[in-house]
């Protein structure tokens, strides 16, 4: 099969990750062998990439928003049969009895793996996953329009579940790539006004499309206080920021794996009951009440499409904020059987 792989973390720029041909992998019992058909190109792809996330498992084969047809199984499965279309999203699997498991919190149990970083990903054409963490995917979106829900959209939609946006509240949005693009639709869904910041003026014009009530940059101040909040971009002086658009009482929440020091900032700005809340990687509860969200919305995606061996440069394209909605790699085509 042919896979990009990552050996050695640096700069994107130089173009770290390799086009090779691998056996493709065997499925234990309980696994699912998938033919990749496509593979969302996350901001997270990118921290791997560039050495700013931890004991990656390497060499690894990034991509965590996969979506691909069941090519085979393992003796042990019930859940999938062969034909199937499915997606793997990041948590790839969980131990299942530590005590997070056990408080349905396996999004942060200690012996977790996850696509792409821990576990092979999806930048090839074949890669395995535990038939439980498998998701059934939305007839009404095609593969690459189903790729970035497996990430953006599931930790974007925790994200608006942990900032407790009520419907008909005020939403503020810091950054608009991939989640972001979702999420204000899943918001503008269920009533709220959205206001959106970000220094793009291409994601500007693309926030009013979707339905935001004000654009801006991350120091402008909305015409209104905010009652939620949501940090997309790695940038941790934004968080004063966004407090201080905040209303008595309102959540801060911040989406994002890896993000630069937050500075040193007046009480003030936290003080009134003022909460924040970081997320760290989702749940198979938040993954399927989330799909079936989507398809019931229904969801329009925002897509930039790169065939396999362009990884290196979506990547890129990424890093300087020049894909509109979500970047998307092309890796097979369908069975027209």
């Amino acid at each position: 099969m042919r896979a990009m792989q990552l050996t050695t973390p640096a700069p994107v720029e130089t173009k770290p990750l390799h086009l090779l041909v691998l056996d493709p992998p065997v499925p234990a019992p309980d696994h699912l062998l998938v033919r990749v058909l496509a593979c969302g190109v996350c901001h997270t792809d990118l921290h791997l990439v560039e050495g700013e996330l931890q004991n990656p498992q390497l060499p690894i084969i990034p991509g965590h928003e996969i979506v691909g047809v069941v090519e085979s199984v393992g003796a042990q499965v019930t859940r999938f049969q062969p034909g199937t279309r499915v997606g793997i999203p990041w948590l790839h699997e969980t131990c299942g009895v530590c005590e997070f498991c056990q408080r349905e919190q396996e999004n942060l149990c200690e012996k977790a793996r996850f696509t792409g970083y821990t576990a092979q990903g999806g930048y090839a054409e074949y890669t395995t996953v535990h038939e439980n963490f498998a998701v059934p995917v939305p007839e009404n979106f095609s593969d690459v329009e189903a790729a970035p829900l497996l990430c953006a959209g599931i930790v974007g939609y925790r994200s608006l579940r942990l900032s407790d946006l009520q419907p008909g509240e005020r939403l503020g949005l810091y950054g608009f790539g991939a989640s972001a693009h979702i999420g204000i639709q899943v918001a503008t869904y269920w009533g709220c006004e959205v206001f959106v910041f970000t220094r793009s003026t291409d994601h500007q014009k693309h926030a009013l499309e979707l339905g935001a009530k004000w654009v801006g940059q991350a120091h402008d101040s909305p015409p209104v206080k905010l009652d939620r909040a949501i940090i997309f971009a790695p940038a941790g002086w934004i968080v004063p920021q966004a407090l201080g658009q905040l209303r008595k009482g309102g959540t801060l929440c911040i989406n994002a794996i890896h993000m630069s020091d937050l500075p040193v900032m007046r009480y003030s700005l936290l003080w009134h009951e003022r909460t924040i809340r970081s997320v760290a990687n989702a749940t198979r509860r938040d993954a399927e009440e989330f799909m079936r969200l989507a398809g019931k919305i229904p969801l329009q995606i925002t897509t930039q499409t790169f065939d396999l061996d362009e990884a290196n440069h979506a990547l890129l394209q990424m890093k300087t904020s020049q894909i509109k909605g979500s970047g998307v790699l092309r890796i097979s085509q369908p069975d027209p059987s």
